[in-house]
């Protein structure tokens, strides 16, 4: 699945880990912005360690899902594309 997971965090040093987790999981695409292409599984076990790393009363972190239809349809100004699923088989 396609995940584009973005952040509103309040204090730096949580913001940096929270960064630094979503790396694990995605391409960053803007500062607070991630793609992410996932089983749902992984996507539930990111957004596990995420609630670990924020505080609930001060930040946000979103989780937009977005159908193949849909990603076809992302528009970008400037440079850039949509990231592309690296997953590959190996036999």
């Amino acid at each position: 699945m396609f995940v584009v997971v973005t952040y509103d965090i309040r204090d730096d040093s949580r913001r940096l880990h929270v960064s630094d987790e979503i790396q694990n999981f995605g391409a960053r695409v803007n500062f607070s912005v991630f793609e992410c292409h996932l089983e749902a599984d992984t996507v539930s076990t990111m957004k596990k360690r995420l609630a670990e790393l924020i505080d609930p009363k001060e930040d946000n972190v979103r989780y937009y899902v977005l159908c193949d239809s849909c990603v076809k349809k992302v528009e970008i100004q400037g440079k850039g594309g949509v990231t592309q699923d690296t997953s590959y088989v190996i036999v």
